[in-house]
């Protein structure tokens, strides 16, 4: 199966089958598999071993991915969708707003943000502490915290609302 997938404005087609991806044209043996009672995958990817947390995100093929301590949002669309989006010129447009979530049950350990304050596409706005690994939360586009759902010292649960952002641009 084919797809593109987006990280931070950067797209790469990847295509996935018989134990491999293939990552604009360079092939990879690739093997995932979840860890059972948690959020975490295992990935080996040619040769290395990565644990990533998932989350879902609002709209469709929308995913927050934590690795190695950072927050990545990913937009994954399979060829036949990308297909349709380029034929009719339509693509789900995100305006950087909404609810960032904590991706597992964890400790908060410092909310970098407050309410009313203008944030840049990658800064951190809080970081959580789980399995005893400190994840940073970052903003996936420029955006307006609206809001701080969570303080330091805070237990929360996944999928806890920690901070709500705002679209920093004009909407069209």
């Amino acid at each position: 199966m084919r797809y593109h997938v987006t990280v931070s404005g950067r797209e790469w087609v990847v295509e996935v089958g018989g134990g491999r991806v293939i990552v604009d044209g360079t092939p990879w043996e690739a093997h995932l598999a979840g860890i059972p009672g948690t959020p975490l995958s295992h990935l080996l990817l040619g040769g290395d071993s990565w644990t990533i947390a998932a989350q879902v995100l609002d709209g469709a093929g929308r995913w927050a991915l934590g690795l190695a301590g950072e927050r990545y949002e990913v937009e994954v669309v399979d060829e036949r969708a990308r297909q349709i989006q380029d034929l009719t010129g339509r693509r789900p447009a995100h305006d950087g707003g909404g609810v960032l979530r904590a991706p597992m049950p964890g400790l908060v350990v410092r909310v970098e943000v407050e309410a009313g304050q203008h944030v840049a596409a990658g800064a951190g706005l809080v970081v959580v502490e789980a399995m005893k690994m400190e994840n940073e939360l970052r903003a996936g586009r420029p955006a307006r915290v609206a809001a701080v759902h969570v303080q330091a010292g805070q237990t929360v649960e996944k999928g806890a609302p920690l901070v709500t952002l705002e679209s920093v641009e004009p909407s069209g």
